[in-house]
Formats: C-alpha cells, structure tokens, sequence
C-alpha cells in the first residue's frame, strides 16, 4: 500500500489525492483537523487492486490551516498532512 501528497499542497479549492493498493478492498480516506476530530470521509468503497485517483474539492465551510487524509485499507494506516488555503 501507498499514500502519496497530495498535489498541488498548499491547495484552494481542490487538491488530487492519489494512492496505490496490491489487492483488491475495503479503502476509506478520512480528513481530521490539527486536534484528531474528523472533517469528512473522502473516500469509503471497495477498489480494486492498482493505482487511484481522486480529485478532492474542499468544502466551503472548512477554513484555512492544516488538515490530516489517513488513508485505511485492512490493517494498513497511512496519514499525510495537507495544507488548505481560502
């Protein structure tokens, strides 16, 4: 499994977010604050096993700053920091 940046970071308002997977499975991305609370879940579905991509636009309520995406698949754990810029 791999996270990847995402690009372009710092972003406004959208930001590609792309990760790798060598079996097929269950995938949820979730973005958390600085403080651990959860923002939204960006991706929960079942994907195949290869390379994905995915344009995220932020939403318009989230303010400027930084922000986590941890990417799950089975027992692997993957976070990356993101920057937001209104």
């Amino acid at each position: 499994y791999s996270l990847y940046q995402n690009y372009p970071n710092p972003f406004n308002p959208s930001t590609i977010i792309n990760w790798q997977s060598p079996i097929s499975g269950r995938v949820t991305i979730k973005l958390f604050d600085l403080l651990g609370r959860e923002i939204e879940t960006i991706v929960d579905g079942y994907y195949e096993a290869g390379k994905h991509s995915l344009l995220y636009n932020a939403n318009s309520s989230l303010s400027s700053g930084v922000y986590f995406y941890q990417l799950k698949a089975g027992n692997y754990v993957e976070t990356k920091k993101m920057m937001y810029l209104k």
